[in-house]
């Protein structure tokens, strides 16, 4: 495809849809991308990046729309006026808030798709512009909140006095709230985190936060992620809950947001008015009407000693990592796209609608209206997945699933007692130990959750570690000129024990390696 990439418009606006290294991912996969001139400076993108990687830079939009089969965008902007019939864009919609925005889209009779309706599926998280977005909005509003905060975040105790941890509450624990927790707690804060959905609890508590609910039997859970509209009798529990809070806390971050709907209004005047002197409250849904009913988009502003920041421009507040991420989500969904044929006597495309990811973010297919989309129904629990749940502890030896552990015991005491049969006795007992270890380790092993094998590989490089030296001292204590049969058993084991820990030691090590790089500043 033949990709086009302009400057954005919006004065807030920092980011650019594409980035030096991501383009040149595309031009390997056989596409041809030009970009407006200037249209990655306020990311810290020069021209002469994109050109060193095979870009063509053209110096105005309107060349590179004229050029373009595909226009790749962060927002739409003026581009529905220019938009052709054979064209398809990819950029922000928001179809279900924007209808004058689709309505005139329509009109050009081009193809739409909008990144904001990738489904929140396991296989389309790589094209989840909303995941990755939010994540960098939840880290920058602490940074602000920081910013604005008249204390430390973490407990400082000096010899002219000692400050107590500023207290944090997250509203919200989606992806944004997530962030935010770890950010916060990061800088050493107290957090405590609000969320409707039961769900979320285990993950907040995992970060280290404490999670806070209203005691009513009220699910909140509205699918993909998100939380519904709840009952007017949660709505006023939670509102006295949240009252109690603002006594308390010093920082408040808020990040609610129901899909197709204004946000929320979750902390009203009187919420406000109940805080400290000093203390700050940063809204995210700032851009959706807010959560705070003070909050005024794009501006901060103070009351009664508190600010409220309702800044808009958080991802382009950090608008070099924002644009490869965003443009990463772009190169997915490029190649979940495919190699896009267009009708040689229209020039319309002809998208797969049969991928579920294509189907759900395409908005316009060559003019036709095709939003909303199918919902995609949840895949059945296995009728199995209790029984997965189940320790083996718990198995009922009398049940099939545990009828081979008797005999398999008969058969490894026979094996083990004719093995032991004129044996030296120093053998017997050396053998003993390495039949029991055996026995621990597999039952260690088997009883740790899959999810923990990862991490418990490079925990065992101690174990490993001790097997070496195990084996190094058998083989020490050989007497060489003895070549009976027992010490040359005793040297092959050691040599094996040797090199099966050796490896498992550097591949324990190999993992760790891998593990650490997920979390250092500037990897992918």
């Amino acid at each position: 495809m033949k990709l086009g990439i302009v400057n954005e418009t919006n004065e807030r606006e920092a980011r650019v849809a594409m980035t030096p290294d991501v383009a040149a991912k595309l031009i390997k996969k056989g596409h041809s991308l030009a970009i407006e001139s200037g249209a990655g400076n306020r990311a810290n993108y020069s021209n002469e990046d994109y050109s060193e990687v095979g870009v063509e830079v053209l110096e105005t939009s309107a060349q590179v729309r004229d050029w373009a089969t595909t226009l790749l965008r962060i927002h739409p902007n003026d581009i529905e006026t220019s938009l052709r019939s054979n064209q398809l864009l990819i950029c922000n919609i928001y179809p279900g808030t924007n209808g004058e925005l689709v309505e005139a889209l329509q009109k050009t009779n081009g193809t739409a798709m909008a990144l904001d309706c990738v489904p929140r599926i396991t296989r389309a998280q790589k094209c989840d512009v909303r995941s990755s977005m939010d994540n960098i909005a939840g880290y920058r509003a602490v940074i602000e909140a920081a910013n604005a905060y008249s204390g430390f975040f973490g407990g400082q105790m000096t010899a002219a006095g000692k400050s107590a941890p500023a207290t944090v509450l997250i509203i919200g624990a989606g992806v944004a709230g997530l962030a935010a927790i770890g950010a916060a707690r990061g800088l050493g804060a107290e957090v405590r985190a609000f969320d409707v959905r039961e769900a979320a609890r285990e993950q907040v508590q995992s970060m280290g936060a404490e999670f806070i609910q209203v005691q009513l039997e009220e699910s909140g859970d509205g699918g993909g992620g998100y939380a519904k509209v709840m009952s007017e009798e949660y709505h006023n529990a939670q509102m006295a809950l949240f009252l109690q809070q603002a006594a308390e806390v010093d920082i408040v971050i808020s990040t609610a947001n129901i899909p197709g709907r204004k946000a929320p209004i979750l902390w009203e005047k009187r919420h406000v008015e109940a805080m400290r002197s000093g203390s700050v409250i940063v809204d995210l849904a700032a851009a959706r009407g807010g959560n705070c009913e003070l909050t005024q988009s794009g501006q901060t502003i103070v009351h009664n000693g508190v600010s409220v920041i309702g800044f808009t421009d958080l991802n382009s507040r950090m608008a070099q990592i924002s644009s490869r991420f965003f443009a990463m989500n772009l190169f997915h969904l490029l190649d979940e796209i495919g190699d896009v044929e267009q009708d040689e006597s229209t020039g319309k495309f002809a998208l797969d609608m049969e991928n579920e990811i294509v189907r759900h973010a395409t908005v316009l297919d060559n003019g036709e209206l095709i939003w909303p989309p199918p919902r995609i129904e949840p895949s059945p629990p296995r009728e199995s997945a209790k029984e997965d749940e189940v320790s083996l502890a718990t198995i009922d030896p009398k049940e099939p699933s545990g009828a081979w552990r008797p005999i398999l015991g008969i058969a490894l005491a026979m094996i083990f007692g004719l093995i032991g049969v004129g044996a030296p006795e120093v053998f017997v007992q050396q053998f003993t130990v390495f039949v029991l270890s055996c026995f621990i380790g597999w039952q260690v092993i088997w009883n740790v959750s899959h999810s923990l094998h990862t991490p418990l590989m490079s925990v065992t490089n101690a174990i490993s570690g001790i097997i070496i030296v195990g084996g190094m001292l058998q083989l020490g204590g050989l007497d060489l000129s003895n070549t009976s049969s027992t010490g040359s058993l005793a040297a092959i084991l050691g040599i094996i024990a040797i090199l099966f820990a050796a490896i498992n030691v550097a591949g324990g090590f190999l993992v760790t390696q891998r593990m650490l790089a997920m979390f250092r500043r500037g990897d992918s």
